[in-house]
């Protein structure tokens, strides 16, 4: 018969809180290992895992790595501040990124009980939030930005460039952090998006009381600010807004880019 104390079952009950007959049970089936039977009370539903679940995960941390020609960005979802600024969130979700980036996929998933272990510790929602993975074409280079606030990274962003330097696809980096475009290029935008913009456009100009021989050069003139502020190559470069960041990168190539920002 496997031994525990009085002590154990309370421990257990304030890391999960799980009932008395519950955390019985997981310690008996786990041969008083506190740790395992918190996973134990997960895996057979013991546990408010439901509940939990529902819960709202408005706070988190993010990490990017760069191994080699592989890059890539992970976030880890909770529920608090609090947890997400811990040390053992923090370092949980900058290893996730790490083995993102050496081996996939597979290799994140195969990490799927240690994220499981912190929602029990935690008492929280915690799960996995978005993750992009980045292996360079031969020739181009991958650098990144991670905005720190409270201890833990809330703003990453991974950036390939060909043709270029990692100080230009750093500096790239910054500009998509601050800036948050949604595009790459103008011809990213979805058509039925365009349209939809471009009728805004056109009826705040109408109501505006704008004579109708200019109305198409107006709406033109505001659908071009509204993809300045959206696409990332016509945007202002935020170190000099004279330049735009098509004129920086020159004749680089701006291959691709992905920002995850999480608690904000």
């Amino acid at each position: 018969m496997a031994e525990y104390s009085a002590k154990d079952v309370a421990e257990l009950r304030r890391r999960t809180g799980a009932g008395i007959l519950d955390c019985r049970q997981a310690l008996q089936e786990n041969e008083g290992d506190i740790e395992a039977a918190g996973r134990w009370l997960v895996e057979q539903g013991k546990i408010s895992a439901g509940k939990r679940a529902d819960r709202e995960r408005a706070e988190g941390a993010v990490a990017v790595v760069i191994d080699d020609n592989r890059g890539a960005i992970v976030a880890l979802e909770c529920e608090t501040d609090f947890v997400a600024k811990s040390a053992e969130f923090v370092q949980l979700v900058d290893e996730l990124a790490a083995e993102l980036a050496a081996g996939g996929e597979e290799a994140l998933a195969a990490q799927r009980e240690r994220v499981e272990k912190l929602a029990v510790t935690s008492k929280e929602n915690v799960a996995l939030g978005e993750t992009v993975r980045f292996v360079a074409a031969e020739g181009a280079v991958l650098d990144s930005y991670l905005h720190i606030q409270n201890g833990r990274g809330v703003n990453a962003v991974l950036v390939e460039i060909e043709g270029g330097g990692h100080e230009l696809a750093h500096d790239i980096a910054v500009h998509i952090a601050f800036t948050r475009p949604e595009y790459l290029r103008r011809e990213d935008v979805p058509a039925e998006r365009v349209e939809a913009e471009r009728q805004t456009a056109e009826a705040i100009a109408r109501n505006e009381g704008k004579p109708e021989q200019a109305l198409a050069k107006i709406v033109e003139g505001r659908l071009n600010g509204w993809f300045k502020e959206r696409v990332l190559l016509e945007q202002p470069y935020v170190r000099d807004e004279k330049r735009t960041i098509k004129d920086l990168l020159g004749s680089a190539e701006l291959r691709r880019f992905a920002q995850v920002v999480v608690g904000t």
